[in-house]
């Protein structure tokens, strides 16, 4: 069992939570009980979340999405009442990190998609270096790495082909960094992989021939928030379980 207040200090310190400029509140979104000796982590503070995490019987919930945001009117209704009466009557906190858990060196959202696809980053680029640049152990077409990917995150990957030249340095940034594209063609990448597309990267991946690959938001951040509460039922002796609510995104 460890204190709620100590295991946000921890998750602070672990995280560098200062260091950034983000969308939303880091750390302790919803305060539940004090004690806490079961954690179940997950992508987004989602209701699904919310009552599996009541299933399991835990004190806490780790997510990489929370429920709070910029540019929110601050009303609790319809689906923000439901989930935080859900998480206030059963006394469960929510713990919510989004871009430190993203930038983490060794437990980030990055730093497990290259891990888990055998990528080695090598340098950062980016706003905030949240992007990784990295060398493909040997290079491949567009399909080849795609089919990779999908084969790993469970997913078909949307594709911007680019000139068709063999890839052999990777950029990638989990979630929706679709906006990181230019920077990491400036950066010299072959291609970029990111879990959203929009619009315009189609047309930049033809104009510079640089590949884009989209293998979905949900499906490239499943890894940080697994490995971050990994590193505390190492570090407090508490139990710990990944709960995957499915998404398509």
């Amino acid at each position: 069992m460890t204190h709620r207040n100590d295991l946000e200090r921890h998750l602070g310190q672990l995280l560098d939570v200062a260091r950034f400029k983000d969308y939303g509140p880091n750390g302790l979104q919803v305060e539940g009980r004090e004690q806490i000796g079961t954690l179940v982590c997950g992508v987004t503070a989602s209701l699904g979340l919310i009552e599996a995490a009541i299933a399991a019987k835990a004190d806490a919930i780790l997510v990489h999405h929370g429920l709070f945001w910029r540019g929110q009117d601050g009303r609790v209704t319809g689906w923000m009442k439901q989930r935080l009466a859900r998480l206030l009557a059963h006394d469960i906190n929510l713990y919510a990190y989004h871009l430190p858990l993203d930038a983490h060196a060794e437990l980030g959202n990055n730093a497990q998609l290259g891990r888990l696809l055998g990528w080695q980053g090598e340098s950062r680029f980016g706003e905030q270096d949240l992007g990784w640049l990295g060398s493909l152990t040997q290079a491949c077409s567009l399909t080849e790495l795609a089919a990779q990917i999908g084969s790993t995150l469970g997913r078909t990957p949307v594709l911007a082909p680019g000139d068709g030249r063999a890839l052999r340095r990777v950029a990638w940034c989990t979630g929706g960094a679709q906006g990181y594209f230019e920077a990491a063609i400036a950066a010299g990448a072959d291609v970029f992989v990111t879990g959203e597309i929009s619009e315009p990267q189609a047309h930049y991946a033809a104009e510079t021939g640089v590949a884009f690959i989209a293998a979905g938001h949900h499906a490239t951040e499943r890894y940080g928030v697994q490995a971050v509460a990994q590193q505390l039922a190492a570090e407090f002796g508490i139990r710990q379980q990944f709960i995957d609510i499915a998404n398509p995104a």
